[in-house]
């Protein structure tokens, strides 16, 4: 067990999901077969999770420092920052007292990180909009643990089992997205993309790097961004040895991909890459009504520690009644163990 990652797991804004699917993960004892997991949040709040959930017997064991932690199964360690008034907690809103609390917690197993009392970070979802109202500017976890970090050469990547993308744009509007196709960047995520599949074990990643325009442009007919800006970045990343290829046509890259093709897709913005990565994880049983599956993990690429997540929202619609899964989260936990290079698969 002593030789097992230790990670640092946020528990996410507490109106929402993460405290819930957190205690769920966490009642898998196949997950402390891999890892030495410590929550980053809330001892009380954790304790009202273990009991909507309701399931199973787990204990809650607030500590202050990680080097307290039990890392035993049936004892969830939580790293407690003392910093929900459990009176006032509302699940499923949108409140300044949660948000506050959620980037408490991220700012915290940064901190953690960085001093390599964790060896890994897994984060839980937060509300942007309850982040902000807290008085935290941010427009999501990449961009918080950037700033922390000191870090300017970052990405966002998203998986789901063997397919997975790498972002030239992320939290910005679609015009914003399409003025940031530069050279510069496109290349750069393009070696962010080859370096983070290297470290996943991928001798020779083939990286497939998708057009912003319909059929990548079509040579200039549909747009110039292709020809002026994105292929000179493929020219310069093969230059170096990279096997990138493009650009090639957003609406069949994914399929490629899936089918074996290529090991990672450089997509040009946000939705770009969410979209084909939630079809496929996501699935909503419509004769049930519920989700079925949840899975993907969000990863990002290029900073000085790891840092994983969960690929969903804050799902307030959800939160307070202990049906959310916690799938993603150990997708999560697993991707996180495997950067670190020191535990088992799950």
């Amino acid at each position: 067990m002593s030789s097992l990652p230790i990670l640092g797991i946020t528990m996410g804004d507490p109106s929402g999901i993460g405290p819930e699917i957190t205690v769920k993960a966490l009642m898998n004892e196949k997950v402390y077969g891999i890892c030495r997991p410590v929550v980053i949040g809330d001892a009380e709040v954790m304790k009202k999770a273990v009991g909507i959930v309701g399931t199973g017997q787990i204990d809650v064991h607030p500590v202050s420092r990680v080097a307290d932690s039990r890392f035993q199964f049936g004892t969830m360690d939580v790293y407690d920052l003392h910093n929900v008034q459990t009176e006032k907690l509302e699940y499923g809103k949108v409140s300044a007292l949660s948000g506050g609390a959620a980037f408490e917690c991220v700012k915290k197993v940064i901190e953690l990180a960085l001093s390599h009392e964790v060896d890994a970070t897994v984060t839980n979802p937060l509300n942007k909009e309850a982040m902000n109202l807290a008085g935290f500017h941010y427009s999501g976890h990449t961009e918080i643990y950037a700033e922390l970090t000191g870090t300017r050469d970052y990405a966002m990547m998203l998986a789901d089992g063997d397919l997975r993308v790498a972002h030239v744009s992320t939290h910005v509007s679609l015009r914003t997205a399409c003025n940031r196709v530069k050279k510069d960047r496109v290349y750069h995520v393009i070696r962010l993309a080859d370096s983070a599949c290297r470290k996943f074990g991928i001798e020779k990643p083939r990286i497939a790097v998708a057009g912003l325009n319909p059929h990548a442009g079509e040579n200039g007919m549909f747009g110039s961004e292709e020809t002026e800006e994105i292929l000179p970045a493929i020219r310069q990343a093969v230059s170096e040895g990279i096997n990138a290829d493009g650009p090639l046509p957003p609406d069949t890259v994914f399929s490629k991909a899936r089918g074996g093709w290529y090991d990672m897709v450089v997509v040009m913005y946000h939705d770009q890459g969410h979209i084909p990565l939630k079809v496929l994880g996501f699935v909503y049983d419509r004769d049930a009504g519920k989700w079925k599956s949840v899975r993907g993990v969000n990863i990002t690429l290029g900073l000085p520690i790891i840092r994983t997540s969960v690929d969903h929202g804050t799902a307030f619609d959800q939160a307070g009644k202990g049906t959310a899964s916690e799938s993603s989260l150990i997708n999560a936990i697993e991707y996180a163990v495997r950067l670190t290079g020191k535990g088992p698969a799950l």
